[in-house]
């Protein structure tokens, strides 16, 4: 059956659509961190549909307020005034951090750059774009126009000028030897040297943590010593949070708060978790960014009601349960239990992360190169023994992804270390 369904994909959508497995898997159902296959295989998910099932799969209160949702209307567009659409912006609103914010519904998280890049060009009537090298926003033309992770930018055509900036990446590159204030400082300077060379930019664009990237990160601190140097010039920053957003890191509710002291951003992009799996984007930006565009505008599908409800309902219970705590608590273990275990396997470069955001960067052994036929091997193993991971990296996609729900107990926790474990001890 698999086999057969498999041809049909084959037959009918792109080449480059990418599947996970030599025998890829179709997934069935699931009941909060599992999930199933169509043969009735039981696996453990720690990559949540790319980090979107973010509380739990089959959330009896999301799914309650998606049928009691279909039950009345699901959609009508933005051309009508919008119950849900509006509590869930006022929620968003006030949790952002930023001050007198709007908020416009999108249906991903590459929709949100898009409008944020529409936004910050206007506002600033520049097209030139800073962004972070290693960085991934997105699949529409002008997303992967700023994306600096050449395995997922398929043209160098775009509408912007794009520049890129260093930092992103603590452990690589030119920077990676000095102590974390020296990398910062290293980091500015060329920041500062950049625009002296080129005409004001519109924004800088930046993950907290790059995701696709491979979960790098810079030291705390990086983007607000940024941020100074932006605002002497009057360039905005925009905080990509579709992955870091809402608790994940454990540490800070938003990525970009672990870069505290230079305030919130100018505009915040989010997508992903707040859904739980429902099609919900966004972004947020002060009102007189936000208001900046002189024509008229409609979304079609974003912030229409059944997502509207279901996002209610995720963040509700994301806040009432204290899952960034959980994200904390049980990241903080499963980080540490993931360490210990790489500490015996020589291919593992590296194992980084905040809360339940954890890479494992797999290289040939005693070498700083990448190994993503290694890594592959991981990810099928790990399959193999019953637990879903992802991969990525800025170098050969050679870093393993593990982002379970935030709903993650210890016990699960522990077998999903035990798991990947046995995967990685099996490339040796």
């Amino acid at each position: 059956m698999t086999n057969d369904l498999l041809g049909r994909h084959r037959a009918v959508l792109p080449d480059w659509l990418a599947l996970y497995y030599e025998e890829p898997i179709e997934i069935t159902h699931g009941e909060g961190r599992h999930v199933w296959d169509a043969h009735g295989n039981r696996y453990l998910d720690f990559f949540g549909g790319i980090l979107t099932t973010m509380t739990a799969h089959a959330l009896p209160e999301v799914t309650k307020a998606v049928s009691e949702q279909a039950g009345r209307i699901i959609h009508s567009s933005t051309l009508y005034l919008n119950r849900p659409m509006v509590e869930l912006a006022e929620r968003v609103a006030q949790l952002s951090g930023i001050p007198d914010a709007r908020v416009f519904f999108t249906t991903s998280g590459t929709e949100a750059n898009d409008t944020a890049l529409l936004l910050a060009t206007t506002y600033r009537r520049s097209n030139t774009i800073l962004a972070m090298r290693n960085s991934y926003h997105g699949r529409s033309f002008s997303s992967v126009g700023i994306t600096g992770n050449r395995g997922w930018s398929p043209t160098s055509l775009s509408p912007l000028q794009t520049l890129y900036v260093h930092g992103g990446v603590r452990t690589r590159g030119p920077y990676a030897s000095l102590s974390d204030d020296d990398f910062i400082a290293a980091c500015v300077d060329d920041l500062k040297d950049l625009l002296g060379h080129t005409r004001a930019p519109a924004a800088l664009i930046a993950e907290p943590i790059q995701g696709v990237g491979g979960f790098t990160s810079p030291p705390d601190g990086l983007y607000a010593a940024f941020r100074e140097v932006l605002h002497e010039h009057g360039i905005l920053w925009i905080a990509d949070e579709v992955q870091t957003g809402w608790g994940r890191t454990g540490e800070h509710f938003w990525g970009w708060q672990a870069h505290g002291r230079s305030g919130p951003p100018d505009i915040m992009t989010f997508a992903k978790g707040i859904g739980n799996g429902m099609s919900i984007g966004g972004v947020v930006a002060r009102s007189e960014i936000m208001n900046c565009l002189d024509s008229n505008s409609i979304s079609t599908f974003g912030g229409t009601q059944i997502t509207m409800a279901a996002g209610l309902a995720n963040l509700n219970y994301l806040l009432e349960h204290d899952l960034q705590g959980n994200a904390r608590r049980v990241g903080g273990l499963l980080i540490e239990r993931l360490r210990a275990a790489a500490a015996h396997v020589p291919a593992v470069r590296e194992v980084r992360g905040r809360g339940l955001m954890i890479g494992i960067e797999i290289t040939k052994p005693g070498t700083n190169e990448a190994d993503p036929q290694a890594a592959a091997a991981v990810l099928e193993a790990a399959r193999e023994g019953g637990l879903l991971i992802g991969k990525g990296g800025g170098h050969n996609t050679s870093v393993l992804r593990v982002a379970p729900p935030l709903s993650l107990n210890v016990a699960e926790a522990e077998e999903g270390a035990a798991i990947l474990e046995n995967a990685l001890r099996s490339i040796q």
